[in-house]
């Protein structure tokens, strides 16, 4: 294709996405220049030789920016942002007055691993981190779009940052992670407020985006991408006095359920190289962490495939395997190393640190999974199975790719293999669509598995999603607030009758903190993850005990509550202590199960 042609080609592209007249620098035809009303950093100024560089075509002869950036801000339909990880014409500078940052971090743990990084990346470009938000220079919110509520919080929290911004206009003020891509345009233009808005994987370019601030200008980079991990990016942990730590080991959803604003929001699924995990959790082994949680928005759906051709390659029987009775929307993954190379990986760095993992999709629980959870004593007994509803019609259409017969049967087949595992679920009231009949199949799937945990919540439609553009939210919000109490209520009644059959069991507990209510009680996690309170272990030594956060220490269960257990503290023990001894409850456990289940 000949340069004339090129050049005429990106003049239409631009005419058509950007509605503004072009001109395309002729003596390099792979440059361009769009400006945005949001932000460019065409926008910072340059010495131009022109009589009038205010111009559109001066701006575009004399700071041409890479074609691929074009192209990417031109699906976007309404600015184009610059994406390139060097910016000769505008070097980053970190002014000496305004270092200081602070975080405010909303949302799922992801979330926090988010800010973690964020941190980290503007750390090592010289910014200092602060947890007094009257003292900070910039104030970042690491925010969360899954649900109405969760946008309204920072709506309203955006304006006491308002009042702050007006006492100190040099204050700047970001909107990171999923609300920034999902409504870029309009946090923007509100109020003229907030001068940064970064997407999940652009965090990269945050020292940037604060240089173009200091010109007056807003800063944007939503730009989604398929292969950031950030592998590369030792997190800067948020709470340095926890003995527990996330480590994100996969980004992004490919599952596309009908009511999910994620795979919007965070992308295409991709996987860090497990070599990198490995490195960062022994990292965190060598620092005395005493639990690791592995993060992914479909955490099991892992898939490494950096080394794939040494990993089952391209065989026919290599593909990746779903639960029994379990579909996808995309066609089966070939080659690479899974979640359970992983997870074998992960538990054997270092056997005293407990290892957890969430956000799972319960189509991704092969045996080999479920096994490696039982027999390896570091990996906990705890897994994470969101149902979302107990109506197989409500279930075709969230587009789950299950019905409540294999949700159940798949239920039934972790409890074969593993008897006393914890299960927690996730559940949606009101969804399009839902009956009374629908929300009554939703109570007794609860009132069959009776789970430890769950999470639960009214519908609530979100733009970009299929069931926006396809389906009607027509259960009335009454409806789903009486459906949400009704499901709640169920689960309690469940969790107490799991928590009831734990009373006299001895557990191995990791003491995390002074309980919040009580400064003589110590709090910690079960293997299940059910919280316990150690009576009496705050202040005083119990049987000659003086614990402190990251002690694992069994605890004899004396009393509990639908959320809550309290146990005596007995003695101090390993991981792989515990499990060898006759204070494993194995047996216990499995009559627990038998109780409650049938």
């Amino acid at each position: 294709m000949s340069t004339s042609l090129n050049t005429r080609l990106l003049q239409r592209l631009l005419r058509r996405n950007l509605g503004v007249s072009t001109c395309v620098c002729k003596k390099d035809s792979t440059r361009y220049l769009a400006t945005s009303k949001h932000v460019c950093s065409s926008d910072i100024d340059k010495p131009s030789p022109s009589k009038n560089p205010g111009t559109l075509r001066d701006r575009l002869i004399d700071n041409p920016l890479p074609f691929k950036s074009f192209l990417t801000g031109a699906a976007h339909n309404d600015y184009v942002s610059t994406y390139t990880e060097e910016v000769p014409y505008a070097p980053i500078q970190i002014h000496e007055k305004a270092r200081k940052v602070y975080f405010e971090t909303y949302g799922c743990q992801m979330n926090v691993n988010d800010t973690e990084i964020a941190m980290a990346i503007l750390e090592k470009n010289g910014f200092e981190m602060t947890t007094n938000v009257q003292a900070a220079d910039v104030l970042f919110m690491m925010t969360c779009s899954i649900r109405e509520g969760a946008e309204q919080k920072i709506w309203k929290r955006l304006e006491y940052y308002k009042s702050l911004k007006k006492k100190r206009s040099s204050m700047k003020i970001g909107i990171l992670g999923c609300m920034a891509e999902n409504l870029k345009k309009k946090i923007i233009e509100k109020d003229k407020l907030v001068d940064i808005v970064c997407g999940p994987d652009a965090y990269k370019d945050l020292p940037r985006l604060l240089d173009v601030t200091s010109t007056g200008q807003a800063a944007v980079n939503v730009m989604l991408s398929f292969d950031e991990t950030y592998a590369d990016v030792m997190p800067v942990r948020v709470n340095k006095d926890s003995p527990s730590a996330f480590v994100s080991i996969m980004r992004g959803c490919d599952n596309m359920c009908t009511y999910c604003i994620v795979p919007f929001t965070r992308g295409r699924e991709r996987s860090r190289p497990i070599a990198s995990i490995v490195e960062e959790i022994q990292t965190l082994s060598d620092q005395g962490l005493k639990e690791i949680t592995l993060l992914g928005q479909n955490v099991n759906s892992y898939l490494d495939k950096s080394e794939s051709k040494f990993y089952g390659g391209l065989s026919a029987d290599a593909h990746t395997k779903n639960s029994s009775g379990f579909k996808t929307v995309y066609k089966p993954k070939v080659g690479g190393r899974r979640f359970s190379d992983l997870l074998d990986a992960v538990s054997r760095v270092d056997p005293s640190i407990r290892i957890r993992f969430t956000s799972p999709h319960p189509k991704d629980f092969p045996d080999e999974v479920l096994y490696l959870i039982r027999d390896r004593a570091n990996v906990c007994n705890h897994i994470h199975l969101p149902a979302q509803s107990g109506s197989t019609s409500v279930l075709q259409a969230m587009r789950r790719g299950y019905t409540r017969e294999s949700y159940l049967e798949l239920v039934h087949h972790i409890w074969d293999i593993i008897p006393d595992v914890s299960l927690s679920s996730d559940f949606i009231a009101g969804f399009c669509g839902e009956t009374e009949a629908d929300h009554v199949d939703t109570l007794s799937l609860m009132e069959i598995v009776h789970y430890n945990f769950a999470y639960m919540f009214p519908y609530s439609m979100r733009n970009k999603t299929h069931a926006h553009h396809k389906l009607k939210d027509d259960v009335p919000d009454d409806v789903k607030k009486r459906r949400h109490l009704e499901i709640a209520k169920t689960f309690r009644k469940g969790a107490l009758m799991r928590n009831q059959a734990q009373i006299g069991q001895k557990q191995l507990v990791l003491v995390e903190s002074v309980s919040k209510r009580s400064t003589d009680d110590m709090a910690g996690r079960n293997d299940g993850n059910t919280k316990v309170i150690l009576v009496g272990s705050g202040t005083t030594a119990v049987n000659g005990l003086n614990l402190k956060p990251g002690d694992y220490v069994v605890a004899e269960i004396a009393s509990c509550s639908s959320q809550v257990l309290h146990g005596l503290p007995l003695y101090t023990c390993s991981i792989q202590d515990f499990y060898r001894s006759e204070h494993s409850c194995q047996g216990n456990n499995n009559q627990q199960h038998t109780a409650v289940a049938s």
